[in-house]
């Protein structure tokens, strides 16, 4: 019923818009915890990389997540199933995947993903993207900044956090293997689609990919309410790495003194106290591409 189309050429350049593309798959907060050495990484082979927990497959519903997984030739899928009212939608992208969409009632999209499920009469059964690895990230690029999360572990905040990424144009989010939820429903959801487009990293040690990313060019960032300076100190000449802690905790202390600056979101005296770290990063992102020669275009 499915015909896989292949990747026309490596993951580099498969990217669009300053993002790479993502390898097939062998198998099935709050917080404010707010370089420039060019790396001269070598064609070493990669180990595999911390693989994502689980690997089992998941229904993606919803128009954009289902429409962007659809463009992705990375992404393997298993069934499509539409509503007569939503098959028009997916008609086109379908087609140029080779897949022959199920035809369906609410109540079977229901059954399967859920009765809750806000789901525009789409769902996609779907494998798991194969995880990235450092050595896969392009060239720093400034005005590409990249996000490393220390330890946020909510699957919406992570899933919130690709969103804006790939709004704000970010080369990569790095996550920590073991301290990091896997890839499933409730993160692709919340990503409304930049799952697809913004590559998501998993590293085994985050203290030894942030020197490992400092090596790629990157001046790394951590955001704390504790710290002296607002985010108008961010550099304007050197790629920029936010690096941003879990929910209530921030980052932890390894992670902090691992940072070449630490920097805080200014904000008006409150009640509410913090943002959510889904709402600190995007406010991070806004400031660090912003404060890059290649600003966002009105």
């Amino acid at each position: 019923m499915i015909k896989h189309t292949p990747s026309k050429g490596p993951a580099r350049d498969a990217r669009k818009a300053g993002h790479f593309g993502k390898k097939a798959p062998r198998d099935p907060g709050s917080t404010e915890n707010a370089a420039g050495q060019k790396s001269n990484r070598g064609k070493e082979a990669r180990k595999g990389g911390p693989k994502v927990p689980g690997g089992n497959r998941y229904w993606l519903t919803g128009t954009h997540p289902v429409l962007a997984a659809l463009a992705n030739p990375e992404r393997r899928i298993n069934r499509l199933l539409a509503t007569k009212n939503a098959l028009e939608v997916i008609q086109q992208a379908a087609e140029q995947r080779g897949i022959t969409p199920e035809v369906v009632d609410r109540n079977e999209i229901e059954r399967l993903t859920g009765p809750d499920e806000v789901h525009q009469g789409l769902a996609l059964d779907v494998f798991p993207l194969e995880p990235l690895a450092l050595t896969d990230l392009p060239d720093a690029q400034q005005g590409h900044p990249i996000l490393v999360l220390d330890q946020v572990t909510d699957p919406r905040n992570v899933g919130a956090i690709l969103r804006s990424a790939a709004v704000f144009g970010a080369a990569a989010v790095i996550v920590q293997d073991r301290h990091a939820p896997p890839e499933t429903a409730v993160l692709a959801k919340a990503a409304s689609g930049a799952l697809e487009t913004t590559p998501l990293v998993r590293v085994g040690n985050l203290a030894r990919a942030m020197a490992d990313i400092k090596q790629l060019g990157y001046w790394t960032v951590g955001l704390s309410g504790a710290a002296q300076e607002t985010l108008s100190a961010l550099p304007m000449d050197r790629p920029i790495a936010l690096v941003l802690g879990a929910e209530g905790d921030g980052m932890r202390r390894l992670t902090e003194e691992a940072c070449d600056k630490i920097l805080k979101i200014a904000m008006r005296p409150n009640a509410v106290g913090s943002l959510n770290v889904s709402n600190a990063a995007a406010v991070a992102l806004f400031a660090a591409v912003n404060s890059q020669p290649q600003k966002i275009e009105d």
